[in-house]
């Protein structure tokens, strides 16, 4: 099995995990009640997407 030559130093190592973090979802105001809720999905509490009614609450 191949062995690495020389160590990863702590800064090379640091660059390749930069991207290595957690997001946060794209939340956006509801427009109708202003609740947050995530982009281009209908709303929960009020349940309108795109300014029509989808689900009656």
């Amino acid at each position: 099995m191949a062995v690495p030559f020389r160590r990863t130093s702590k800064t090379k190592k640091r660059m390749r995990r930069t991207h290595f973090k957690l997001q946060v979802p794209g939340m956006v105001e509801c427009p109708n009640c202003g609740e947050m809720k995530m982009a281009h999905r209908v709303c929960k509490n009020c349940g309108t997407y795109k300014g029509e009614e989808v689900i009656n609450k």
